[in-house]
């Protein structure tokens, strides 16, 4: 049998390093043992490739795919994991050789007996839209009330709302389980979850994105609207609901959501009249960009429903490409203050300008990184993903209380990973879920600050605007204020043939942990800058390279599993720009060229395993 991409270095690159990774000088070796695996297999099978274009790597992982969902705290989610009620939804069953140590409401035992205003309750699966929360900076803060848990009613709690949406008294105090977020338990059951990842810092979706591109919330400065998106004025002066602490040049903290200076949509499509935020420093697309490490984001309506005409001066609209959630309500697809590239001039795409073609993407060209979800299937498709890639879903199926909910996110997560395990690149991809904040959802755990703030002014209820807790911790990083964390703890699941199985990991980590893992993996360099990426919590406990898993875990749109297999290789098909209506075929319906026998699997493991353990050794 021959073993083609089980190796750490691959493709070459558009330009030569100055220094040699470990992957290539591990080649030799793999070469000679991959000569002597196959000499020994009988009968001989064919050779399994995927192709596309990718860099070197520290690890299997040539492909990692952040999916960057909306607003959910880990108890929300996981309060009784893997114990599900099983009288409405979709059936759960756990595996017997599910982990018993996991922290959630259930094990902690406070599902009956809780020091809040009101007790957790089960969410069915008919109650899938609620009411939005508070998940504002300081609130959050005083909520978590230094690590008690116990006034999330009095200040996160979304009271009464109104329409279809489900509301009780202390909502925020409410979870589903494995019934209604089925695809997630269930991905958790086949691949690896921890239960001690919190936001980077506290705050609503803008930090959380900003903190997941950068580590960095420090370096925002407030822009005139009406000077345009290629070059946005400041204000004459800093804005505070767009920067919190300024200094002398009006730059400071993110802390809100303001839309991004560079981004034709933002504003309602520039019908509105507020500041905007534009943020000066570096992010990971940088610091990719560098390294000639192919990346994109990938965002539902992104491609505008009115593309720009090319006149200076003139913008592209977003408003015109919508879904309908759960509740049949009709939802602008795209989100300018979920898209964190879009604040910072080095990354972004201001008039949502298409690839020229599916060869460009991941690479420098017209839309500067910053893509459709459409070009996502299609480079999947074409067997060009690129090295990272960060995925983010229309509105409607975010996962946002007030607008979306987990019945939406479920059938995007679903369709979504379907398509890339069934893609040509799965045997070397790592998909990562992760969470921008906790929408200020209940949540029982509590880290500690390890970066204290501040923050002048008056938060919730006439107190400071950081809580007792946050002014007494560490000295703020850099001297920039506003930045306490980590803050709420929120799901995080790594699925890959290279993950381990139904695990729970206790290692702490957050939103910038994902930041290490890809600095990591292709050796680049830090953020910097006072950047939290240095301070993260590694990814790696949640891997096990030595013993590769091998899965192909399918999954039906309401999370139950469809078919659990080997991998397999996909032949590539020849794809080509859309308009971003619609994602073209699914990724399981592409002719499958050839399946790796379970034998092979395990050969080809073998030798990643044996080349894995010599690394470790070397590292020391």
């Amino acid at each position: 049998m021959t073993c083609t991409r089980i190796r750490f270095g691959t493709r070459t690159r558009a330009r030569a390093r100055s220094r040699p990774r470990r992957g290539a000088r591990l080649g030799a070796a793999f070469a000679v043992l991959a000569t002597a695996t196959a000499a020994a297999a009988s009968p001989p099978a064919a050779a399994v490739t995927f192709p596309g274009d990718w860099t070197e790597t520290e690890s299997p992982i040539e492909h990692l795919v952040v999916v960057f969902d909306e607003n959910v705290s880990f108890d929300h989610y996981f309060a009784t994991y893997p114990r599900a009620a099983n009288t409405d939804g979709t059936r759960f069953e756990a595996s017997r050789a599910t982990p018993a140590r996991i922290d959630n409401l259930r094990t902690a035992g406070l599902l009956q007996r809780n020091p809040n205003q009101y007790p957790p309750r089960r969410l069915s699966s008919r109650q899938a839209l609620t009411c939005d929360q508070n998940h504002s900076y300081g609130p959050e803060q005083y909520a978590a009330n230094g690590g008690k848990a116990d006034k999330f009613v009095q200040n996160t709690d979304s009271g009464k709302c109104s329409g279809r949406l489900f509301g009780e008294p202390g909502l925020v105090m409410d979870y589903y389980d494995g019934n209604t977020v089925t695809a997630l338990w269930n991905y958790a059951q086949h691949y690896a979850l921890n239960d001690r990842s919190f936001s980077t810092t506290y705050g609503p979706s803008t930090p959380g994105a900003i903190n997941l591109v950068s580590g960095q919330t420090h370096g925002v400065v407030s822009t005139d609207p009406a000077s345009g998106t290629e070059r946005p004025r400041r204000t004459a002066k800093p804005d505070p609901r767009v920067v919190a602490a300024p200094d002398a040049d009006g730059t400071g903290t993110i802390l809100n959501d303001p839309d991004p200076a560079y981004d034709d949509c933002s504003n309602r499509d520039r019908t509105g009249r507020g500041a905007l935020a534009a943020m000066t420093g570096r992010n990971i697309g940088d610091v990719l960009g560098k390294e000639d490490v192919t990346w994109g984001w990938f965002q539902g309506g992104f491609r505008p429903s009115t593309p720009w005409d090319g006149e200076p001066g003139h913008h592209a609209r977003c408003s015109g490409r919508t879904h309908a959630n759960a509740g049949g309500t009709r939802v602008i697809d795209y989100s300018p203050h979920h898209e964190p590239f879009q604040y910072y001039r080095s990354t972004a795409n201001p008039h949502h300008l298409p690839p020229r073609s599916v060869a460009e993407i991941g690479h420098d060209g017209q839309a500067n990184h910053q893509y459709d979800l459409t070009d996502f299937d299609a480079a999947l498709r074409a067997g060009r993903l690129p090295a990272v890639s960060f995925l983010k879903a229309p509105a409607a199926r975010d996962g946002h209380a007030g607008y979306s909910g987990p019945v939406d996110e479920q059938r995007f997560l679903v369709e979504w990973i379907n398509r890339i395990q069934s893609a040509p690149q799965w045997g070397s991809t790592a998909v990562v879920i992760a969470y921008d904040d906790s929408d200020g959802w209940y949540d029982h755990a509590y880290a500690a600050p390890r970066n204290g703030s501040r923050l002048g002014g008056t938060g919730p209820h006439g107190k400071p605007l950081d809580s007792p807790a946050c002014r007494a911790g560490p000295a703020a990083a850099g001297g920039h204020a506003g930045r306490c964390g980590p803050g709420p703890r929120q799901p995080l699941l790594v699925i890959s043939p290279y993950s381990k199985v139904n695990a729970v990991d206790h290692t702490p980590t957050e939103q910038t942990s994902i930041l290490r893992f890809i600095e990591w993996n292709w050796d680049t360099g830090p953020i910097g800058g006072s950047s939290f990426d240095a301070r993260a919590g590694s990814l790696l406990n949640m891997f096990d390279f030595a013993r590769p898993n091998g899965k192909r875990v399918l999954l039906n749109a309401d999370g139950s599993v469809r078919s659990v297999g080997r991998i397999s290789a996909v032949a590539p098909v020849r794809t080509k720009i859309t308009d971003g209506a619609s994602p073209g075929p699914p990724a399981t319906a592409l002719r499958t060229r050839v399946a790796l026998a379970a034998g092979g699997t395990a050969m080809c493991g073998g030798v990643a395993a044996l080349l894995w353990r010599r690394r470790t050794r070397r590292r020391g």
